[in-house]
């Protein structure tokens, strides 16, 4: 199953992200703490090549630490900044804003040196849709300064937010890039909400889902999911947490479907625990 999603709307996003980025002195981007190589738009990155990049792994809540701790090790070693972060509960913060007058020092030198009065570090922070940018914003910010919405591409033009007196935020908005490479990586932006609903089918990204989890966290099956016995064949598999779950429909057959939606729904909820679908090769 080919999964792509790049609506109209982006290939004015991205004008307009290229056409700011000569406003700001440091690219924030947002990836999901779950699938941070997955969510690594090279778009994004290939326009901000010029300006200091800070890698924010947020919902960081949502994934194993132990996964966390290497990519931010991995990032770094590439020469990025990154932090860990969770926007809900504001964890990281403190790390974000240390990180961000790290990357802001020597321009802030500069401008000692010059004699000219220190203006404030102005930020853009961009990401793929839905990977908590509105909420990062009202961390940062303290109170609820930017629209939030559980939709892929709900924040919509660009909008400047004042953190404090010393940093200026531009907000953007999601940004794909205009081709997924592999279906493994649609299905993972697919079950993390990050494409619209309409470019994937549930059921096959619960099977996804289903095999990830035979594989990194079986014990699910029978802790969380109750099951005697797990079947071999996902569809199969998926079936029975229908009926374990009395998910059925007229005459007593289980409805797979809306056992994929519940599954999908459980794993971006955090319901399932901790858990990363990317691996470092």
């Amino acid at each position: 199953m080919t999964i792509n999603w790049y609506p109209g709307h982006m290939v004015k996003a991205r004008r307009e992200i290229e056409a700011s980025l000569k406003l700001v002195d440091i690219v924030v981007m947002l990836l999901d703490a779950r699938a941070p190589l997955s969510c690594r738009n090279p778009d994004l990155e290939q326009l901000a090549r010029h300006k200091k990049i800070i890698m924010v792994l947020n919902k960081s809540d949502l994934a194993e630490a132990a996964a966390t701790r290497s990519f931010l090790k991995h990032l770094r070693q590439e020469g990025l900044l990154a932090v860990a972060m969770d926007s809900l509960k504001g964890q990281g913060v403190r790390q974000v804003m240390d990180t961000i007058y790290q990357a802001f020092e020597s321009q802030r030198q500069d401008m000692l040196r010059r004699g000219r009065r220190v203006r404030p570090v102005r930020l853009m922070v961009t990401g793929v849709p839905n990977v908590g940018k509105s909420t990062f914003l009202n961390s940062l910010v303290g109170q609820k300064m930017a629209r939030t919405g559980a939709r892929p591409g709900v924040t919509r033009g660009k909008q400047w937010i004042r953190v404090r007196d010393d940093m200026e935020i531009m907000d953007t908005p999601g940004l794909l890039w205009p081709k997924i490479e592999s279906e493994e990586q649609g299905l993972k932006l697919a079950l993390l909400n990050i494409v619209g609903e309409n470019a994937y089918d549930e059921y096959e990204v619960a099977l996804y889902l289903l095999r990830f989890l035979r594989k990194q966290a079986p014990q699910l099956f029978t802790e969380y999911y109750k099951l005697k016995q797990v079947a071999e064949d996902e569809e199969e598999l998926l079936k029975d947490i229908a009926c374990q779950r009395g998910h059925l429909v007229k005459g007593g057959q289980p409805d797979p479907e809306k056992t994929a939606r519940q599954m999908i729904s459980d794993f971006r909820t955090g319901n399932l625990g901790c858990l990363t679908l990317d691996q470092l090769p």
